[in-house]
C-alpha cells in the first residue's frame, strides 16, 4: 500500500500506539486515494461489491495500525473489529459483510485468535462509503515491550 492509502481525511491521526496497543481511526475502501465504491450496500452496492470494499478498507486500516509500530516490533495480533456498513432500510446481512474483515485479519494473522467485533448497520458514512472499519492490534511482544 502506498503512503497515501493511511493519510487523514480531516484533522485527526490514522492511528495511535498506547503502550502495546494501536488503535486505528475508521478507514474507508480507498484506492489511490479515491473510493473504491459509493452508495449503500442493498440498494448501490450488491453483495460482492460490499464484500471487495470491506477488505481494501481493512487492508487500510491494517497499512494505518503498522504506520505507527515501532522499528523493531511488528503487530501481533487484532484484539478488536468494528465494522460500519452504509445499509439501505431492511438490509439485515451485516455479520456476512463483517466476515470479509474478519477474513483478511485470519490471513494476516493466521495463528492468532480472532478479533471481537461488532458490525453496525448506519445511514451514512463520510464520502457515502459504504463501509468504514476501525480496529485495534496489539504489538508483538518485543525486548523492550515491558521496560
Amino acid at each position: 500500500m502506498s503512503d497515501a492509502t493511511v493519510r487523514p481525511a480531516g484533522a485527526y491521526s490514522v492511528a495511535r500506539l498506547v503502550d502495546d496497543l494501536v488503535h486505528t481511526a475508521g478507514m474507508t475502501p480507498r484506492v489511490d486515494g479515491a473510493l473504491l465504491a459509493t452508495g449503500r450496500i442493498g440498494r448501490e452496492l450488491d453483495d460482492v461489491e460490499a464484500l471487495a470494499a470491506t477488505r481494501v478498507a481493512t487492508e487500510r486500516a491494517l497499512a494505518a495500525a503498522a504506520s505507527v509500530v515501532p522499528e523493531g516490533r511488528a503487530l501481533g495480533e487484532v484484539v478488536s473489529l468494528t465494522v460500519y456498513l452504509a445499509v439501505a432500510d431492511g438490509f439485515v446481512r451485516l455479520s456476512e459483510i463483517a466476515d470479509a474483515a474478519s477474513a483478511v485479519v485470519v490471513e494476516r494473522f493466521p495463528d492468532a485468535a480472532l478479533p471481537v467485533r461488532a458490525a453496525l448497520g448506519v445511514a451514512a458514512l463520510p464520502g457515502d462509503a459504504p463501509v468504514e472499519i476501525q480496529l485495534i492490534a496489539r504489538l508483538q511482544p518485543g525486548s523492550d515491550a515491558w521496560d
